[in-house]
């Protein structure tokens, strides 16, 4: 499921950086211990730390609290692995600037999460997917701090590089709707369809649009949709309050 600002990941994935340091057995140790029991995983990482593991032990520490649900904590714990990367010249240090933003986000602290990836992004590092998700993120962070503009020139560059990625097209799906380009909207949401069909928060939008251009018939189809595939949870709550509209007409 994509929520429309919030990835709710259950890692936070690091690229491989370009002529990264070879990872030691003691990272693929820490890192299925940060995966399989995060509370241990902080624990593992933490020990590591203290006994010379770098970035890497940082790393990995911001997995398991990720994977334990602490966005805050994780978002830390990347921050000081970028840090220190960047004092040891470390390749690594940009994709660490971009999971702090990432994480900064899932902690609901858009301010911090701009600021993480404007260091990924200023240090002109990033390209292909690694640059697209970033300027996805910056996007999504934009919208959260109600910069509307400055997002939608984020999404555009963000559809450059990472045009494979649903979120993308759904966070510029709704852009468009919210800015009343409803053609742009049509078009985006139908990307985000193709590429994830059965996620319920890409049927809800593509309902919203539907029903902002009168075409009633696929919003009903969208919601109902989204009713099906996430039943008792909040989309679904939001599907049957948006189909409310219809029977109100019919009264």
């Amino acid at each position: 499921m994509l929520p429309i600002l919030i990835l709710a990941l259950q890692t936070v994935p690091m690229q491989e950086a370009t002529a990264a340091p070879k990872e030691p057995p003691r990272f693929t140790q820490c890192m299925d211990l940060a995966t399989t029991d995060p509370a241990k995983g902080v624990v593992d990482a933490g020990q590591w730390r203290t006994e010379g593991g770098g970035v890497l032990a940082r790393q990995c520490l911001g997995v398991a609290y990720a994977n334990g649900g602490k966005w805050a904590a994780a978002a830390g714990a990347f921050e000081d692995a970028a840090r220190e990367a960047e004092t040891a010249k470390d390749p690594r240090a940009p994709q660490y600037w971009a999971s702090a933003g990432n994480a900064w986000i899932a902690a609901q602290q858009p301010a911090k999460a701009r600021a993480a990836i404007d260091a990924a992004l200023a240090t002109g590092a990033l390209a292909g997917l690694d640059l697209g998700e970033a300027h996805l993120d910056r996007a999504r962070a934009m919208v959260a701090l109600g910069d509307t503009e400055a997002a939608r020139s984020d999404i555009d560059r963000a559809l450059t590089y990472a045009d494979k990625d649903p979120l993308a097209w759904l966070l510029s799906a709704t852009l468009a709707r919210r800015a009343g380009d409803l053609p742009r909207a049509a078009h985006d949401i139908t990307e985000a369809l193709r590429r994830s069909g059965d996620d319920p928060s890409v049927q809800l939008e593509a309902g919203n649009i539907a029903a902002a251009s009168g075409n009633e018939a696929d919003a009903r189809t969208a919601w109902a949709r989204v009713i099906e595939l996430a039943p008792g949870t909040g989309l679904a709550s939001a599907a049957r309050k948006a189909l409310e509209q219809f029977s109100a007409t019919e009264k």
